[in-house]
């Protein structure tokens, strides 16, 4: 259950900073319609849009509801900037974050059973063996899931977030974001040892799988489904309160706050997040309701 939780996260979840590819694309949607919302009063739009940030290339998903909230918008605000350009300060923060010395050898943290398909992915990553005993848990998780990813065939640069930027850059437009790539990164370096070892057995686990998943999580996404969304992210959740309150309910408090403060300053916003942060009880929807807002979907 944690693995499809790593996957979602990366994909769904927000974070960008990590996600870097993704899997094998499906048969593309002629009709996809991720869901949108519009927050607005007198002077103040902020649209909210639930993104996925690992695509196939060339998936067809945008509309002309969402290139209009696009092009009326002033600003964009994302989770966090990833410079893919200049990736330094990302690579920096993950070699602070990511590596200790004193570690226990990688191989002591996972299952026996588990520790032959460790080698294999290892080695597939190109990454010297050495290396691997440095990381911390959560760290070799990404990395060897990331060339998982990259094995079954997807680049992030199709994501949302890479496309919408691309937009407002070349529009003249300012990018804005509610997290740093240190502030998610940190997410991870701050769970516990026993959830960063179910992360990590379930980076290794079957690239079928993670396809199924993968398509299962895009369709959802595609049809605009929330109802499904909300579901899967309550039945991944349920079993581990610290990855909840990590990546969901403390994130979606913060950007509920402030998204009611930016209600304040007249104009209008683009903001684009993971489509779970959109969906279910504790969601940024529903907590804007809850405290008086109109939020309204128009997508």
């Amino acid at each position: 259950m944690l693995m499809r939780i790593l996957r979602r996260g990366l994909a769904m979840l927000g974070i960008a900073a990590l996600a870097s590819c993704a899997t094998a694309p499906p048969a593309a949607s002629a009709t996809a319609r991720p869901a949108l919302w519009q927050v607005s009063d007198r002077d103040t739009t902020i649209y909210l849009f639930g993104t996925i940030h690992l695509l196939p290339k060339n998936y067809p998903w945008r509309t002309p509801t969402f290139d209009k909230a696009v092009t009326g918008s002033q600003t964009l605000v994302v989770e966090t900037i990833v410079d893919t350009a200049s990736p330094q300060s990302l690579a920096g923060e993950l070699a602070r974050l990511g590596f200790r010395a004193g570690l226990p050898p990688l191989a002591n943290r996972v299952a026996p059973q588990k520790r032959a398909m460790l080698e294999t992915a290892i080695a597939k990553t190109g990454i010297p063996r050495s290396a691997y005993d440095r990381m911390e848990t959560w760290a070799a998780a990404f990395m060897l899931l990331g060339t998982q990813f990259k094995d079954l065939g997807l680049t992030g640069e199709a994501g949302v977030e890479a496309v919408l930027r691309t937009a407002f850059l070349q529009a003249g437009k300012p990018v804005d974001q509610l997290e740093t790539n240190s502030e998610q990164l940190g997410m991870f370096d701050t769970l516990p040892e026993s959830a960063q070892r179910a992360l990590l057995e379930g980076a290794i686990d079957s690239p079928t799988e993670m396809r199924s998943q993968f398509q299962e999580m895009l369709g959802a996404w595609a049809r605009g489904d929330v109802a499904a969304i909300g579901a899967s992210f309550n039945e991944d959740l349920s079993g581990s309160p610290e990855l909840r309150e990590a990546l969901l309910r403390r994130r979606n408090v913060n950007w509920a706050r402030w998204i009611e403060r930016r209600m304040a300053t007249p104009g209008s916003v683009f903001v684009a997040v993971g489509a779970g942060h959109l969906a279910g009880a504790d969601s940024v929807v529903a907590m804007l309701q809850k405290d008086g807002y109109r939020v309204r979907r128009i997508q």
